[in-house]
């Protein structure tokens, strides 16, 4: 964790002492008024911590799948983002002990800011809510007949950089973090997880085009 951190804050730094070190081009590449859609591919990692009632940690796979995203700027800097996606993950009980697939869908909406957005290299940061809602929940079968998840909100912090390819187009590379706990409960509750924290690294890759 501390690890990935330190790389988030080196990668921060790097983006906006070259932004501020490139030539602004003739056109804009951002401004007020200005609205991204994009699509990109995105990679949900969790980073996850919790222990059920018959003891046994929580272990969730990741899932890397297709994502489409909106950002409509208020001002040249400040803009607000919102992604769509849906992943789906197994879960399992100290890496032996499957519980089941679950998929689930985590709308994000940030609040970025916005360092450089006439430039052709424009870095931001962002903050926002996320609310996860699980479903299609499939039990492993066996002694596990059926899974549920508690759909939670979420706080999320996100970095990220947009280098334009023209006036229209832009390749972007974003990474969030987001907080997000769910109880779960086993065979209708006889055996359950409380607080069981997912807090997923979410790293996307992508391009972008500007209305």
């Amino acid at each position: 964790m501390l690890k990935r951190a330190l790389t988030v804050a080196a990668l921060v730094t790097l983006m906006l002492g070259t932004s501020q070190s490139l030539p602004s081009p003739a056109f804009a590449m951002k401004q007020k008024g200005d609205f991204v859609m994009r699509v990109r591919a995105i990679n949900v990692n969790p980073d996850e911590d919790g222990t059920t009632s018959a003891g046994g940690s929580v272990s969730i796979d990741a899932d890397t799948v297709p994502e489409l995203d909106f950002t409509y700027f208020f001002t040249d800097n400040i803009a607000a983002e919102l992604i769509l996606a849906t992943t789906t993950h197994s879960v399992d009980v100290n890496g032996v002990a499957p519980l089941g697939d679950v998929s689930l869908i985590p709308p994000i909406l940030t609040l970025q800011y916005h360092f450089n957005p006439r430039g052709k290299l424009s870095p931001y940061i962002g903050a926002g809510i996320n609310y996860t809602i699980f479903y299609d929940e499939e039990p492993a079968g066996g002694a596990v007949t059926s899974v549920d998840y508690d759909n939670a909100f979420g706080w999320a912090a996100q970095i990220g950089v947009d280098y334009a390819i023209d006036n229209r187009w832009s390749i972007n590379l974003d990474i969030k973090k987001l907080w997000l706990e769910t109880d779960v409960s086993v065979n209708g509750g006889a055996i359950t997880g409380k607080d069981v924290e997912i807090n997923p690294w979410i790293v996307s890759l992508g391009v972008g085009y500007r209305f």
